[in-house]
């Protein structure tokens, strides 16, 4: 059952019970109002009445008269002073009754006092008030009279029952509408649950632009607001995987491209080296060729690793590190590397740290000298400088075309691709520097002439 209906129903039932029982309580302190008001009503009238017949027995000599003449007196007086709805005892027996009603035996005792006091009456149909007391005669020996009262009240009890039939109707009535009421208003303050449901179903299904709206500033459209924080981080965290995921398939793509080359070359060689008979130096110069594509497919593949591990960030740990040690160490392991190419490395750095993977940075400047080597000529001077804020590598090369610049930081894109692979390259180095510079919140600005030289920065932006 859905929560709207839950809490619906619950209402409902509460003020189903509140009513009733407020309605009914209403209705039977009406109801005993009523009774109190009318028991009221006729112990006044019979104490009007006792004392008046009473009086009339005290100024009348009873004694005297016989009997048949006494029971008309009593009746008269009953009658003139009572009315048909009295009863008269003398000495606990009835000598008059104008009512219809039959005493039960013992009954007469309730009423020996001279202050009224009453009982409630049911019979088949009929509802009655039996009230009397007894009356003050005086100087009639053991003479003892009492009067009482009956009463038909049944039309207090039937006003009662209309009344309650009344309430029921209204009672269903006033439900019906409360209900439907609180219904209506529990779904309006419920809908933005409703909305966050659908909108968390239709994320689910794909949909991670979905968003709730907000509307209210209480406590579900708090939660709502949370909701979009939370479908956001995830967006963002979905649309960060969908990146790296593409970027993997399409580094493994270039990369499967890249090793048709080397692998067509190997296979050529050794297939020769299988079946055809062909000389010692020729035979030398074919396994210097497979040994020479194996170790470009060993670099290859190492690269590929590489790459495709930067973008598992958990692995990197930066610390601050001093860039003017940083440059000096790179320079020493490429030192060997110039001396073999018959180039000058020109180092210079001011004084200033940066929080860094020491190892994922000397792999961005390796990999810049390395560019800076192949695009060179021998006797060339390469620089390698360090600013705050900037570390840049300058060669004097054969410069790239402006529009190949924004191509070079893609995987396996090569300018030259016959001088690259005369050196050994395989197209990997900038893409390489691109992801460390982007690890370290850095990038990478390129300028470069044709027959002049590229200078390459690494821009730290906290530096600026």
């Amino acid at each position: 059952m859905k929560l709207w209906k839950k809490i619906s129903l619950l209402t409902a039932v509460v003020l189903f019970l509140a009513m009733g029982i407020f309605g009914g309580g209403m209705l039977y302190e009406t109801w005993k109002y009523n009774l109190n008001q009318t028991v009221s009503s006729y112990q006044q009238q019979i104490k009007v009445n006792a004392y008046v017949i009473a009086q009339e027995i005290n100024n009348n000599p009873l004694s005297r008269f016989s009997e048949v003449t006494r029971k008309s007196f009593l009746n008269y007086t009953v009658q003139k002073y009572g009315g048909t709805d009295y009863i008269l005892l003398k000495n606990g027996k009835e000598v008059v009754n104008l009512t219809g009603y039959m005493l039960v035996s013992g009954e007469e005792k309730r009423f020996s006092g001279t202050d009224p006091e009453y009982v409630l009456q049911k019979t088949e149909n009929r509802h009655l008030l039996v009230m009397g007391q007894a009356l003050k005669t005086e100087k009639k020996g053991n003479l003892k009279f009492q009067l009482i009262l009956v009463k038909d009240i049944s039309g207090i009890y039937e006003e009662m029952a209309k009344q309650m039939w009344l309430f029921i109707l209204v009672y269903l009535v006033v439900i019906f509408f409360a209900v439907d009421i609180v219904f209506w208003l529990v779904r309006m303050v419920l809908k933005p649950l409703a909305e966050l449901e659908n909108t968390a179903g239709a994320i689910s299904r794909g949909d991670w632009q979905r968003r709730c709206r907000v509307r209210r500033n209480d406590e579900i459209g708090k939660v709502s607001v949370a909701f979009n924080r939370m479908a956001d981080k995830m967006e963002e965290q979905m649309e960060e995987l969908e990146t790296v995921s593409e970027h993997r398939r399409q580094l493994l793509g270039s990369l499967t491209h890249e090793l048709k080359t080397p692998m067509t070359s190997i296979i050529g060689y050794s297939d020769t080296l299988l079946h055809v008979k062909i000389s010692e130096e020729q035979q030398k110069k074919a396994l210097e060729h497979i040994n020479s594509e194996c170790r470009r497919l060993e670099r290859l593949s190492g690269k590929m690793m590489t790459l495709i591990g930067l973008y598992d960030e958990d692995r990197i740990h930066k610390e601050p590190y001093p860039v003017e040690k940083l440059i000096q160490e790179v320079a020493d392991l490429e030192r060997y590397h110039m001396q073999n190419s018959g180039m000058e490395l020109q180092i210079y750095s001011e004084s200033w740290e940066y929080r860094m993977d020491v190892d994922l940075m000397e792999s961005l400047l390796v990999n810049l000298l390395d560019n800076a080597i192949k695009a060179s000529e021998e006797g060339s001077v390469i620089e390698l400088h360090g600013e705050k804020g900037c570390i840049w590598v300058q060669d004097y090369g054969k410069g790239i075309p402006k529009e190949e610049i924004p191509k070079i930081t893609e995987a396996f894109y090569m300018v030259d691709k016959s001088r690259s692979r005369k050196a050994g390259g395989i197209g990997m180095g900038l893409a390489l520097c691109q992801k460390i510079a982007e690890i370290h919140g850095a990038r990478l600005l390129i300028e470069s002439t044709v027959g002049v030289g590229t200078r390459i920065c690494v821009i730290f932006q906290e530096e600026n």
